[in-house]
């Protein structure tokens, strides 16, 4: 079997191959039949049997099998390459003639809906409304019920490519923690259960403990890329159930802005691969999602909460006492005028109220009532959660009472390992769905996972 992408290329005018694909389309007009086989979503192939008047039993019993192909069946194809001007598909300069061609896996006739239709861009289904032909507009539940169909159209494929580069571009030492855990891993937010042999298990809300448990281990500069669960009824374009955490702890020598500089270098370093690397796939995305690549600086740019607070006073936002968090209007708010200020679509925030954050977030050691974290944002919208945690473990319980936590078993492990003694630390939390789902410019975070789950979908 041949790949599409190298017919033309490597394989020229006059070569024989074999090769799998989807059947795009079939067309037949009087003895003249059309195929487009596309393989990998993105490349498509023509291919062309036309009838043999010096045998025409054999060309009728084709024909006959042709016509009960239906599309998006998985098929062999046997055939001679020849010359062609083919501009409806990403193989120009040749197609096949087709000699065999085998059913592999047989796709139902009736379709819950055409790749083609998944594949257009709302301003081409909008442009087509007030037209003899408008095209379907398929709503997202429809495209989720059938997530496997959606995924085919190239965009929707790509997506799902761009996702793997982050990770791919991502570094550190990998990790790989608990899921089934004996409490919260993360005060504040929803948590899921589960019966765990007569005891309750949580199912993990981020590997945060674990991870600084590694940095007791010594092992100075950890990641994870893992599931993430979150019990929390939110119904928002940019909130799931489950998502894939991009986790990343470090120790620190000085100060917890060394973590800064590191995510700052990482995200560059992501910005430009994708841009540089997956190119391809960028583009098939921006023709049916439109965006422009992310704006950052050089180095980092760094508000603090004062400074985020005058902006947002100016933009006529009640901040009230200046100590509670931010809601998404004020965050779009922020980044519009940080773009404006700074040229950048990526920013960070820190020096948060302590009382907005975790119990293992380091307090400001000049006022208490802040903290020594951070947020991170795209396009004005949060993608990152960190902070300098907490590594004495006398004041990790002190906030724990502060907060009227409860130190359970899980808590307590958690403890005992700085007692033995810790590096100072500081990491971060990385959304990768919202991450992708922002610098593509997509209007939903469901666009951006292969599988959503939110408060009203646990299938397929």
């Amino acid at each position: 079997m041949v790949p599409v992408a190298e017919l033309g290329r490597q394989y020229q005018s006059g070569d024989r191959v074999w090769l799998r694909g989807r059947l795009q389309s079939i067309r037949g007009k009087g003895k003249s039949w059309f195929l487009v086989l596309r393989q990998n979503s993105f490349d498509t192939v023509q291919a062309c049997y036309f009838k043999n008047v010096d045998d025409a039993e054999a060309s009728q019993k084709m024909i006959r099998y042709l016509k009960t192909l239906t599309a998006e069946s998985v098929v062999d194809l046997e055939g001679t390459l020849v010359d062609a001007d083919v501009k409806s598909c990403s193989v120009k300069n040749v197609e096949l003639n087709i000699h065999r061609i085998h059913t592999v896996s047989k796709a139902d006739a009736i379709l819950p809906f055409e790749v083609e239709d998944a594949a257009r861009s709302e301003q081409e289904v909008e442009a087509s409304q007030n037209t003899e032909r408008p095209f379907p507009r398929l709503g997202q539940e429809l495209r989720l019920d059938h997530r496997w169909m959606d995924l085919r159209a190239p965009a929707n494929n790509a997506i799902m490519r761009i996702q793997s580069a982050v990770c791919q571009l991502f570094g550190f030492c990998e990790i790989h923690t608990p899921k089934l855990i004996a409490g919260e891993s993360e005060s504040g937010a929803g948590v899921f259960t589960t019966d765990y042999f007569g005891t309750t298990a949580c199912l993990a809300q981020s590997p945060q403990l674990y991870k600084q448990m590694a940095i007791a281990s010594d092992l100075p500069r950890v990641f994870e890329i893992g599931p993430v669960f979150r019990a929390e009824n939110s119904n928002t374009r940019r909130h799931l159930c489950e998502f894939t955490g991009l986790d990343l702890e470090m120790a620190i020598d000085d100060h917890y802005l060394e973590t800064l500089e590191v995510v700052h270098e990482l995200f560059k370093h992501i910005f430009t691969g994708l841009e540089s690397r997956w190119a391809k796939e960028l583009n098939i995305i921006r023709e049916q999602y439109d965006s422009e690549p992310v704006a950052f600086t050089p180095d980092p740019c760094v508000l603090h909460w004062p400074e985020a607070l005058e902006i947002l006073q100016n933009e006529g936002f009640d901040i009230a006492d200046g100590m509670q968090d931010m809601n998404g209007a004020m965050e779009l708010a922020l980044g519009r005028v940080v773009k404006e200020k700074y040229g950048t679509d990526f920013f960070m925030l820190d020096k948060y109220p302590s009382s907005i954050r975790p119990f293992y977030t380091m307090p400001d050691p000049e006022d208490s009532r802040y903290s020594n974290s951070y947020d991170i944002f795209i396009r004005g919208q949060e993608i990152c959660s960190g902070a300098q945690r907490c590594h004495d473990p006398d004041l990790v319980e002190k906030i724990l009472q502060e907060k009227g936590i409860e130190v359970g078993d899980g808590l307590k492990s958690y403890i005992e390992s700085f007692r033995h003694g810790v590096s100072p630390h500081a990491g971060a939390g990385i959304g990768l769905e919202r991450v992708v789902f922002l610098y593509l410019g997509l209007d939903n975070v469901r666009k951006a996972s292969m599988f959503p789950r939110d408060p009203n979908r646990c299938t397929p």
